[in-house]
């Protein structure tokens, strides 16, 4: 029985209902009148129902499908406008004990270097990023009690969060570990983390299960209500993610969407962010060896669906995918990416050998963060490296609140605009750091509140003389 408001996997991520969903999806491809309507709904920019996706999702109408790459580009630019988030990775250590067969980590993999990093490496690595300009970091481990205990990830929270190099500090750490006990996200919650991120991999329970053949990730209910039990261990925040090309995308794309309503029905607030990779080569993992590949064309669809269905959630998609396909999908809904990430431990210190490789995957687009936001900036984007939601206690309900409200765009606008100007100060090329003025000179002009306005302009002269870390 499908159950939204269930505590169970397998009710709020229901088989059945996901089935029925994609044959109601299939019959009704071609049905421009129920297509039209449900985009009538979505433009009310409420979200729209797993089914309702899953039709738009199968629509094979040209000028329908036009509509729906416009709507998702309104719907970004209404919730998140020209910002876009950047943050970086951070392994901490490659020891896993999972069997998982499209990940290099799994414990059978003999020939990848295993390596942890000590507490005086963390703060080398942190100190490389700071020298970036970075200021939110994603940390990643495997999943060992032994190598890689909670304590350990406690203790490197700290650590990143105790570093002040020049200016440069991290200022949100958010945790991407293996599905974990309420007390234990009680206790990441009290180290003060930012979103706790778990990607699914995939929400189809039989497909999992063969993907995860052996260790503790093998259990689909227990990863699968790990939000849950986050939430209940007081984060607000999390982030939900599938790796598109395991298996089906149609049906990941109705499970991911199931799993935001799940959140907002119990909780009363969905994923802050939804994370979409593809699977991508990585050591002893051929793509080429799952049959689900996922299509440039068919990925962009994705992220416009998602960005109609859950159009509150940020969206975040890596540096696994190109340059090109960066661009594209920015527009339709990413309002996060990474810039200058290594996926290998220890890898911002001293980037590895082909020989010595510990990375979890291969990364696409190698760029410098200066290259990116650059880039960024030549697109018309604000690079934006704000954290000031939540320092500021703007976290679950209370964000969610103010941007479904739009009263965010007082807070976010004028952050990112300050967050950009350290940036520029701080360590930006010429080349960027003039791009950059011209654009916040711009951007300042959007802000439609005078007071803040006025406000976000003085602060902005005062980076410019030294000072930092103004936040609205």
């Amino acid at each position: 029985m499908y159950l939204a408001k269930s505590s169970k996997a397998e009710e709020f991520i229901n088989d059945e209902e996901i089935q029925e969903s994609l044959a109601f999806a299939r019959e009704n491809k071609n049905n421009r009148e129920m297509i039209r309507s449900i985009l009538k709904k979505a433009g009310e920019m409420k979200g729209i129902t797993h089914r309702e996706a899953a039709v738009l999702l199968e629509c094979e109408l040209e000028e329908e499908n036009e509509q729906i790459r416009k709507l998702a580009k309104e719907i970004k630019q209404r919730f998140y406008g020209n910002r876009i988030v950047m943050f970086a990775p951070l392994y901490l250590s490659n020891y896993c004990v999972n069997g998982c067969t499209y990940c290099p980590y799994h414990h059978c993999n003999e020939h990848i270097r295993r390596k942890k990093l000590t507490q005086e490496e963390i703060r080398q690595e942190v100190i490389a990023l700071q020298d970036m300009g970075h200021k939110r970091l994603a940390i990643e481990a495997g999943e060992d009690p032994v190598n890689n205990p909670i304590e350990y990830i406690l203790e490197s929270i700290e650590t990143i969060y105790g570093i002040h190099h020049k200016n440069g500090a991290i200022r949100r750490v958010n945790v991407n570990i293996a599905a974990t006990t309420v007390e234990n996200y009680r206790r990441l919650h009290d180290a003060g983390i930012g979103t706790y991120i778990l990607f699914q991999e995939t929400y189809h329970k039989k497909s999992y299960e063969e993907l995860h053949p052996t260790g503790p990730k093998h259990d689909y209910a227990y990863h699968t209500e790990a939000m849950d039990r986050a939430m209940d261990g007081g984060i607000d925040d999390v982030g939900l993610g599938v790796l598109f090309g395991l298996n089906m995308y149609r049906y990941e794309l109705v499970g991911i969407i199931m799993h935001a309503e799940h959140l907002e029905a119990k909780y009363g607030v969905g994923p802050h962010t939804i994370s979409v990779p593809r699977i991508c080569p990585a050591d002893d993992i051929d793509p080429g060896s799952f049959s689900n590949a996922v299509s440039d064309e068919i990925f962009e669809k994705i992220v416009a669906v998602i960005r109609i269905a859950v159009p509150y959630t940020g969206m975040i998609v890596s540096t696994r995918e190109s340059k090109e396909t960066r661009k594209k999908v920015l527009d339709l809904g990413i309002s996060q990416i990474s810039g200058g990430s290594r996926t290998s431990v220890g890898g911002y210190v001293e980037e590895e050998s082909e020989e010595e490789n510990s990375s979890q995957f291969d990364v696409s687009d190698r760029r410098t963060l200066d290259e990116v936001v650059n880039w960024l900036l030549e697109m018309g984007y604000i690079p934006s490296f704000c954290t000031a939601c939540y320092r500021e206690g703007r976290t679950g309900d209370r964000f969610m609140k103010l941007l479904k409200s739009g009263q965010i765009v007082n807070c976010c606008q004028p952050n990112a605009l300050m967050t950009l100007k350290e940036y520029l100060e701080d360590y930006a090329s010429e080349d960027t750091k003039k791009k950059g003025e011209e654009l916040i000179r711009k951007e300042l002009e959007v802000i439609t509140n005078p007071n803040v306005r006025e406000k976000a302009a003085e602060y902005i002269e005062n980076i410019h003389e030294g000072k930092r870390d103004f936040r609205f």
